[in-house]
C-alpha cells in the first residue's frame, strides 16, 4: 500500500511591519523647550551672518555697521543665543521647572528676531528698537531662569540668572558703546562680553563634558573639578572686571589662571579615551580651545606682541563654535529621544567646522592668500552649518520620538 504523501501546513513568509507614518511638525513641540526653536534660529543666522560679512559686506549699511556689527552678531546674536537656549532646556533638568516654554518662548523668538532685523536696517530707529528687543531678550532668561532656581530652592544655580544678566548687560555696553564711535572702548566691551561668555562656556563645559563621557565610555572615571571650578570662575570675573576698569596686569593675571585650569581640567579627563566618540571629542577640542585662548589673550594683556585678533578668534571660533556644533547636535538627539550616536552628516558638520576654524586662523596673518583663505573659510564655516539645519530641522519640529 503506497505512502500517502505527507502534507505540510504552509508557512508564512513574514511581514515586515508597516512604516510607521511619518509625526506631524507640532508648534506646540516646536516651543515646549527652548533649545528647538533658538538653536535654528541660532545656527541659521550664523550661516546668514557669515554669507554677509564675506560675501557681501556692502549691505552692512545700517548704524551697527561693518566690523562693529559682525563682532555683535556673532558674539550676542549667535553664541549668547544657543547658550541662553541651552540654559533654558539645562533649567528644566536642575530645577523640575521649565524656564521658557509656549507663550513665553515665543515672546523670547520674536524679540530675539526684531533685533537681528533691526540691526541690519540703515535706519536709526531701527537700531534703538533692535538695542531694546535685544536687551528685553537676555532680561527675559534671566528673569526665567531666576524664577525656576528660586523657585526650586536650587542654590547650586544661583549664579546663572547672574550670569545672562551679564551678557544683556554687556550688550547694553557694546551698542551704547557703538554709537559713540570710540573703537578702543567698543573693543574693551566687546572683550567683556566675551570673557563673561567665556565663563558661562566654563561653567557648561565642566559640568556636562565628564557627565557625558562617563555615560558614554564604559568603566571611565574622571574628576569633575568642583575646587579648581570655582578658582576658575572667579578669576573670569575678575578679569572681566580688571577689563572694564582698565588694569591689564590684573586682567593678565587672571586670565592666565582661568585658561592654566581649563587645561589642567581636560588633561585629566583623559581626552585619548574619548577619541573614538564624535560626540564626546568634539567637545574636547571646544574647551580645549577656550584654555588656549585664554593664555593667548593672557599673553596679550601682558604686553607680549600678538595679532589682535588671535585671542578672540581662538576663544570664540575655535572655542565656542566648536562647543556649539557638538552641543546642538548631542542635546538635540537626547532631548529628541534618538541614540547618542553621530552618522556621516553630524560627522560631516564637525570636520567642516574645525576646516573653517583653521583656515580662519591661517588667515590671521596678512599674506596673499589671506582673501582666499577667508571665502575658503567662510565656504566651510556654511557647509557645516548648513548640514546641521538640513538634518535637525526635520526633527526639533516634530514632537520626541
Amino acid at each position: 500500500m503506497p505512502t500517502p504523501p505527507i502534507r505540510t501546513a504552509a508557512i508564512p513568509s513574514p511581514q515586515k511591519p508597516a512604516p510607521k507614518a511619518p509625526v506631524a511638525p507640532s508648534m506646540k513641540a516646536f516651543l515646549e523647550l527652548a533649545f528647538r526653536p533658538l538653536y535654528l534660529a541660532g545656527v541659521a543666522w550664523a550661516l546668514i551672518a557669515i554669507a554677509l560679512w564675506i560675501y557681501a559686506p556692502s549691505v552692512l549699511t545700517a548704524p551697527l555697521g561693518g566690523i562693529a556689527w559682525h563682532a555683535h552678531e556673532m558674539l550676542w546674536g549667535f553664541i549668547a543665543t544657543i547658550a541662553l537656549a541651552f540654559l533654558m532646556t539645562a533649567g528644566a533638568s536642575w530645577t523640575g521647572i521649565t524656564p521658557m516654554t509656549g507663550k513665553v518662548l515665543a515672546l523670547a523668538c520674536v524679540l530675539w528676531a526684531v533685533a537681528r532685523i533691526g540691526f541690519l536696517l540703515p535706519l536709526e530707529a531701527a537700531f534703538w528698537v533692535a538695542t531694546v528687543s535685544e536687551l528685553a531678550f537676555f532680561l527675559l532668561g534671566s528673569v526665567a531662569m531666576l524664577r525656576a532656581v528660586v523657585v526650586s530652592k536650587n542654590s547650586r544655580n544661583y549664579a546663572v540668572p547672574g550670569l545672562l544678566a551679564g551678557l544683556g548687560a554687556t550688550d547694553g555696553l557694546y551698542l551704547l558703546t557703538a554709537r559713540g564711535g570710540d573703537y578702543l572702548l567698543l573693543m574693551q566691551r566687546f572683550n567683556a562680553g566675551l570673557l563673561v561668555m567665556a565663563l558661562i562656556a566654563l561653567l557648561i563645559g565642566r559640568r556636562v563634558i565628564p557627565f557625558f563621557a562617563m555615560r558614554a565610555v564604559q568603566g571611565l572615571n574622571i574628576p569633575k573639578h568642583l575646587e579648581t571650578g570655582w578658582v576658575q570662575l572667579g578669576a573670569c570675573a575678575v578679569a572681566v572686571v580688571s577689563l572694564l576698569a582698565g588694569v591689564n596686569l590684573l586682567s593678565a593675571a587672571a586670565l592666565g589662571l582661568a585658561g592654566v585650569l581649563a587645561l589642567v581640567q581636560l588633561i585629566s579627563w583623559k581626552p585619548l579615551a574619548v577619541r573614538a566618540n564624535a560626540l564626546l571629542w568634539i567637545l574636547y577640542v571646544g574647551y580645549a580651545a577656550i584654555g588656549a585662548g585664554l593664555l593667548m589673550a593672557a599673553l596679550q594683556y601682558a604686553g607680549v606682541d600678538l595679532p589682535r585678533v588671535l585671542p578672540v578668534h581662538t576663544i570664540a571660533m575655535a572655542g565656542f563654535s566648536v562647543l556649539i556644533i557638538g552641543m546642538v547636535t548631542r542635546t538635540a538627539l537626547g532631548h529628541t529621544g534618538r541614540p547618542l550616536a553621530t552618522d556621516r552628516t553630524m560627522r560631516a558638520s564637525y570636520w567642516l567646522m574645525l576646516i573653517a576654524v583653521a583656515l580662519r586662523l591661517a588667515a590671521i596673518a596678512s599674506t596673499p592668500a589671506t582673501a582666499a583663505l577667508l571665502h575658503m573659510a567662510g565656504a566651510a564655516w556654511i557647509a557645516s552649518l548648513a548640514l546641521y539645519l538640513w538634518q535637525f530641522t526635520p526633527i526639533l519640529i516634530r514632537p520626541r520620538q
